[in-house]
């Protein structure tokens, strides 16, 4: 049995907590409805601005041991050796992509082409389009995730280049990233 004094305690705590949130201001009339500080609401209008403006890059490409969890939310593989015929997992952070819409919905949408390459430039595979990484919000996602699956059977054991390059089909952007690798022996 619950007691309707102490939750209408915790109802009052946790609007007072809500209503203190630092960086948080109310609007007259709509107590409800918080709105950023004019600092803070600046700092969002020039990212967008520098965003828009900067060519497509990365924050972080790397091979991880498994899949990635999320953004941020991966574990970097120790070495960049694998084995013949071994799954290689990678994760990267592209930054400054464009924006479409549709439906209410802002949009990222990524297509990833690759190139495997010797050390010295030679393309022994390449893929384009293989894959299309995209999401959907109400407002611009600035934190994607890129997660990308290889594998190539039968490659001899030996140094390697993976390149792989994302095209943004709502700007005319596009970047690339390359990861050496090694196949060992068996």
């Amino acid at each position: 049995m619950s007691n309707p004094t102490a939750l209408g305690r915790l109802a009052k705590a946790s609007a007072l907590a809500v209503a203190m949130l630092p960086g948080m201001v109310s609007l007259p009339g709509h107590a409800e409805t918080p709105v950023l500080s004019g600092e803070l609401t600046s700092a969002r209008e020039n990212l967008a601005t520098a965003w828009s403006h900067a060519a497509l890059s990365f924050t972080v490409a790397t091979f991880t041991d498994g899949k990635a969890e999320g953004y941020g939310r991966y574990t970097p593989k120790a070495e960049p050796v694998f084995a013949p015929n071994e799954t290689m997992q990678v994760y990267a952070e592209p930054v400054a992509y464009g924006f479409g819409s549709g439906d209410g919905l802002v949009t990222v949408d990524l297509a990833a082409s690759f190139e495997l390459r010797t050390t010295s430039g030679q393309v022994l595979a390449s893929g384009n389009e293989f894959a299309h990484l995209t999401a959907q919000a109400r407002h611009p996602i600035r934190e994607f995730p890129a997660t990308l699956t290889y594998r190539f059977d039968g490659l001899s054991p030996g140094d390697y280049v993976l390149v792989t390059r994302l095209v943004d089909a709502n700007s005319d952007k596009s970047g690339a990233f390359s990861l050496p690798f090694t196949v060992k022996a068996p």
